[in-house]
């Protein structure tokens, strides 16, 4: 039997919803698929895809989230989805499957998500972790060998020399240079994680969409959408203050190396990192859900 807060929905309001995340998601994913079925790349707009790997037909899946009947759906296809048992006519999400199997990850991710919603931002980091990346290496060492270094090598190399470095993300400082992670004020790992991540940090908000895409289908599919949009705009920035010219890509650079380009940086930072937590409150909210229903 579901909880007695347990919310009803009829077969057209659910339908609805799910047409509108399948639409949603179709504007959002078509030119990724479009350049995927011409066998072309994006740096910026394909990064969600080829890092995080959430295949689109997935994505597409709509999930209600815990707490959600959805009345009439024990006669669809969704009736062999994971994760689901029947009430009735129905389907909700069976959360003592899910915790049977996903308890550690949905403990880790409330720990991380927590620690960091309590932290204070970290604010002015001009997205440095990207000129690490390419510290010293050459034209055909570099990630994304067909955009050209906006300031070139050595003038990317000055940038990175020329500024205080404090990284407090692993997945980040993992893909530094072996000449640039000594210059990193801190040395995360993945032990440390929980300790270090912060709320200004432009991966941790990208990393938002991969919590979610984890923790699906107990995410109601509109979260993992609005993470997803979330995490494609924090890209953006990424690469527009990153030492790549992005002009080829209609995109304008945030040049972090001068006064004007950190002040906007930091502006563009810290709008972000409101917008962050206000996904990340909702993320922690949806893991509440799941422990208290087991209470």
């Amino acid at each position: 039997m579901p909880r007695v807060d347990a919310q009803v929905w009829s077969s057209a309001r659910w339908q609805a919803a799910e047409a509108a995340h399948a639409a949603r998601v179709d504007r959002l994913l078509a030119g990724h698929l479009a350049r995927r079925a011409r066998g072309e790349k994006h740096p910026v707009e394909d990064f969600l895809h080829t890092y995080y790997r959430h295949p689109p037909g997935r994505f597409r899946r709509w999930h209600p989230g815990p707490g959600v009947v959805l009345e009439g759906a024990a006669r669809t296809p969704r009736a062999g989805w994971r994760f689901v048992r029947a009430v009735g006519d129905g389907l909700t999400l069976d959360t003592e499957a899910f915790l049977r199997e996903r308890a550690v990850t949905v403990d880790f991710v409330a720990s991380l998500l927590g620690s960091t919603r309590d932290r204070p931002p970290a604010i002015g980091c001009l997205a440095l972790h990207e000129w690490a990346m390419v510290y010293r290496l050459g034209p055909e060492q570099v990630r994304h060998v067909g955009l050209p270094l906006r300031l070139g090598h050595r003038g990317s190399d000055a940038v990175v020399e020329g500024h205080a470095i404090r990284c407090t993300h692993y997945d980040a400082f993992r893909f530094f240079t072996e000449p640039a992670r000594p210059l990193n004020g801190v040395r995360p790992t993945r032990e440390t994680q929980v300790g270090l991540e912060q709320p200004g940090c432009l991966h941790a908000g990208m990393d938002l969409y991969k919590w979610a895409v984890k923790l699906t289908p107990a995410v109601p599919s509109e979260l993992v959408a609005d993470a997803f949009e979330l995490a494609r705009d924090l890209r953006v920035l990424d690469m527009r203050a990153s030492p790549y010219d992005v002009r080829v890509l209609g995109l304008e650079p945030v040049a972090v190396e001068t006064p004007e380009g950190k002040a906007a940086f930091v502006a563009a930072q810290r709008a972000f990192a409101t917008r962050a937590a206000g996904v990340r409150s909702r993320l922690l909210q949806v893991l509440t859900s799941l422990t208290d229903a087991e209470d």
